[in-house]
């Protein structure tokens, strides 16, 4: 047995009582949906055995993750005295039961995805009881029952503008595994970069991968297709699922540099920024592209983009064969162009059995409802958010305000975005909520959940995206699993602590709410 470690602070013990007249909560993020505090702690010490049970996978993965954060290491065989316990019980779909006795750590789960909620709890519970004192480890007798309130719960990715590569992905996935969240959004194409290797169309990756965000010149940066598999089955086991977003008709400069023929052209600022949407050969182009994204991601979800069309859509009215086009189609302005070569492609993705999304430009676009989720991302247009939801789609909530990440934290930091004075502070994502949106019933229960975008425009480098993530990923894991009444930022800044440690022990360079100038805003420099 590794050498354990003691609590020799008990600053868990003292009372668990806060200034809101509650039981404190357990240090958890997100903060679970019930709990209680027993008498007593669970003595760990080298007697504990584990049973792997109904879950051996998650189980396995519990002794991975303690024997590499701790050193403790745990056994298997026959129970002679402390145990911990992976059972299978029905009726907590997501979610899971924890359960600390004197004698006996049990988690219960329904689905493997509660089972591993269940682990991560428990973890995030010993890391807090380790003061870093040889001895044994105390800790208190939680009993905790808990499920998440939205089905999505998502962080996006933009790698077209800046690339970070494989190890760097990981660990995004490991905190998301750590904070509960389930959806990886990558965003692998845009004007920048094209960021994904296409056998089919190999200049795709080696001329659409040349550049960056402030160097056109920049050598190609692209993942292979074994990198790629790599990361999905790494997110996997993690319950996260990789979702990648090939965007189109629009945000198409990168794969025009490639395959020049397939350009519908662009605006003096948004040169070659669209896909041809007359040209056939467009579309069976995009459709080889598509077969292979669909290989390489098992979700059957992929996002098209959709967005932004008409910064470079200029090139259309004067093209002969849109003009074509929209005749025989009979096509009213360039959007209805824009949504007929979207309908297109998603025809193509929903003959595999996928499932589309869309940016909220695509809301009344005419896609299926039972086939397409949106995205509504535009705060300003509170009406693309309910024509989603009243054309009966399943809706994901990312508004600009506050879930784009590449926004400042703090009115005085420099580098990054506001809007109209608006930025995005902690508590701004912490505090939101879909209730103080408006919605009745009937959309309420068309919202899938809740996911944070982070745009890479000014993110050139690793310090500055750990900067911009952490903690607010930790307040976005709270805002998408645990409802309003469980939540108070208070005791959630109670909570972090613990976890801003974390971060410095892994040496992320993160915002420091309580001391921003421990970690000085990093200087954007293109």
């Amino acid at each position: 047995m590794a050498r354990l470690f003691i609590v020799v602070a008990c600053w868990w013990i003292v009372s668990y009582h806060t200034a809101y007249g509650r039981q404190v909560s357990p240090e958890i993020i997100p903060i679970p949906s019930g709990y209680s505090l027993m008498e007593g702690t669970f003595a760990w010490d080298g007697s504990v055995v584990l049973e792997k049970g109904d879950f051996p996978n998650q189980a396995s993965f519990l002794q991975s993750e303690l024997l590499r954060m701790t050193g403790i290491s745990l056994s298997e065989g026959r129970v002679t005295g402390k145990r911990i316990s992976l059972q299978l019980v029905p009726g907590l779909g997501t979610g899971y039961r924890l359960k600390i006795g004197e004698s006996a750590i049990l988690l219960s789960a329904t689905q493997e995805k509660g089972a591993f909620y269940a682990v991560v709890s428990l973890l995030q519970l010993i890391r807090a009881s380790i003061p870093g004192t040889e001895g044994t480890l105390q800790l208190p007798n939680w009993h905790i029952t808990d499920r998440p309130v939205y089905e999505w719960r998502g962080l996006m990715l933009d790698e077209s503008r800046y690339f970070f590569g494989m190890e760097k992905v990981k660990q995004l996935l490991d905190y998301m595994a750590y904070y509960k969240l389930n959806t990886f959004h990558w965003h692998l194409t845009d004007a920048p970069g094209w960021r994904i290797d296409i056998q089919a169309y190999p200049r795709l990756a080696l001329v659409g991968g040349i550049g960056n965000h402030s160097d056109p010149n920049a050598p190609a940066r692209y993942y292979r297709q074994e990198e790629i598999r790599e990361i999905v089955r790494y997110a996997a086991e993690r319950m996260v699922e990789v979702i990648p977003e090939i965007d189109m008709p629009g945000h198409a400069t990168a794969a025009n540099r490639a395959y020049p023929e397939f350009s519908g052209g662009g605006s003096d600022r948004y040169p070659d920024f669209t896909f041809h949407p007359a040209r056939e050969g467009t579309y069976t182009y995009l459709s080889r592209i598509l077969k292979e994204v669909d290989m390489l991601f098992p979700g059957n979800k992929i996002h098209l983009g959709g967005d932004e069309v008409s910064f470079g859509n200029q090139m259309w009215p004067e093209d002969p064969q849109v003009q074509q086009l929209m005749q025989k189609e009979g096509l009213t302005g360039l959007k209805g162009v824009e949504d007929y070569f979207f309908k297109r492609m998603a025809d193509t993705l929903f003959r595999w059995n996928n499932q589309v999304l869309a940016w909220d430009e695509m809301a009344e676009a005419g896609l299926p409802r039972d086939q397409t989720i949106i995205f509504w991302w535009r705060h300003d247009k509170k009406e693309q958010l309910f024509a989603a939801l009243n054309g009966g789609y399943a809706t994901v909530l990312c508004p600009r305000i506050p879930f784009y990440f590449d926004f400042v934290q703090k009115a005085s930091h420099r580098y990054g975005r506001k809007w109209a004075g608006a930025f995005a502070p902690l508590q701004a994502v912490y505090d939101f909520s879909a209730e103080n949106l408006g919605l009745d019933a009937t959309q309420q229960k068309k919202v899938l959940g809740i996911q944070a975008n982070l745009w890479t425009e000014t993110v050139d480098r690793e310090q500055r995206l750990d900067f911009l993530l952490f903690p607010r990923i930790a307040a976005l894991s709270e805002s998408a699993w645990s409802a309003p009444d469980t939540r108070n930022f208070d005791d959630f800044m109670r909570r972090l602590p613990l976890h801003l440690k974390q971060y410095q022990d892994n040496k992320l360079y993160f915002y420091h709410p309580g001391m921003p100038d421990r970690h000085p805003e990093p200087v954007y420099q293109p």
